[in-house]
């Protein structure tokens, strides 16, 4: 444990921290309860002691040096609750991404000593999802693996954990973006109309399917960009060089060389139900201002998700239309962008300035 900082170098201050049970204070020093012969964490939730029976301690070996136990309540002996909860939280996915068939929650709950209800509560609060949409995304991740080996499509949802071919078709285009065939065949029988054009920014490679844009790919050379959309889909069929498409390139380019005008264009992205959460939380952020990771992973409900948040970020395939580059570190430097840091700080320096 550390030592009390200066912030709580006075009696007056880790007095004052404990009445408004600050958990910024947890950790920095602990106070014990001489009616009781227990010390807690300043924020402990147990019901408030007299000042007169209140004394400060450093360190838990302190306290317990002084003839007090740890309070069961706020258990100051063991990690910060949110730790521990962040580990039950991994127990849980774990025992998800090993198990063949997903398992129930009270299973889950029970494996970690938690409640149905607070389980659930917790492992949302962690993740941004419940555990069936994790169990879910787990499968479906497994079964796009799987398409490209198995022997047949039967093969690999069975495989994967559906329990019934009937339940997974009908949620097939959610997980896939297109019919589980098409998909085990690298988009076989899947036309994606694609141009690439030119901006301020490089190159750049507009794709869609008959849902929405797909792909939105900027670099320094056109060549790269179809070799990625081919790698994407190698078996779908790729159709381009139509000036009706062509049109809707040259919306996004004027989208990237003005973007206070918008892009009203339907959108067509696959990924993880994490993945698409941070995407739209990410469509909320308007031109002009920005939002760091930290920032980001408070609006979607996981503020120690910074991390993940930034690997949602990098996943994204869309460059500009769902917007990662208006994503700064939290003390406003720029950090990695998937098109470049040096595009990344254009993108800002052109949107502040309109």
């Amino acid at each position: 444990m550390t030592a009390m900082t200066s912030i709580y170098n006075t009696d007056e201050a880790r007095w004052a921290a404990v009445q408004r049970r600050d958990r910024d204070a947890d950790g920095q020093f602990f106070y014990s309860v001489r009616s009781t012969c227990v010390y807690c964490r300043p924020s402990c939730p147990s019901r408030g002691a007299l000042r007169a029976n209140v004394a400060f301690h450093a360190s838990c070996a302190d306290a317990e040096a002084a003839g007090f136990r740890a309070c069961l309540r706020c258990r100051p002996d063991q990690p910060p609750l949110a730790e521990r909860q962040a580990a039950a939280v991994a127990q849980a996915c774990r025992l998800i991404e090993a198990a063949e068939e997903a398992p129930g929650l009270d299973s889950l709950a029970q494996a970690v000593g938690m409640s149905r209800f607070h389980f659930h509560r917790i492992f949302k609060a962690h993740t941004g999802i419940t555990p069936k949409a994790y169990a879910s995304a787990q499968r479906n991740a497994r079964l796009q693996q799987g398409l490209a080996g198995a022997p047949s499509v039967t093969d690999a949802l069975y495989d994967a954990g559906f329990g019934s071919s009937g339940r997974f078709y009908a949620a097939s285009t959610g997980a896939l973006g297109m019919t589980p065939s098409r998909y085990r065949a690298g988009g076989q029988g899947e036309t994606i109309h694609f141009a690439v054009g030119a901006c301020s920014l490089g190159a750049i490679l507009v794709a869609s399917t008959a849902q929405g844009i797909c792909a939105i790919l900027i670099g320094d050379e056109p060549e790269p960009l179809v070799q990625d959309l081919q790698q994407r889909f190698p078996q779908a069929e790729l159709v381009g060089a139509q000036a009706d498409f062509e049109q809707t390139v040259a919306l996004v380019v004027g989208f990237v060389e003005a973007p206070r005008l918008g892009l009203d264009l339907p959108l067509d992205v696959r990924g993880t139900a994490f993945q698409r959460r941070v995407w739209e939380a990410l469509r909320m952020v308007p031109a002009g201002a920005t939002v760091s990771y930290a920032e980001l992973a408070e609006r979607i409900g996981l503020p120690a998700g910074a991390r993940a948040v930034a690997g949602a970020c990098a996943a994204n395939p869309v460059a500009v239309a769902i917007p990662c580059h208006r994503v700064v570190r939290l003390d406003g430097a720029l950090s990695g962008y998937r098109w470049g840091v040096e595009r990344k700080r254009a993108l800002l320096e052109r949107e502040a300035g309109q």
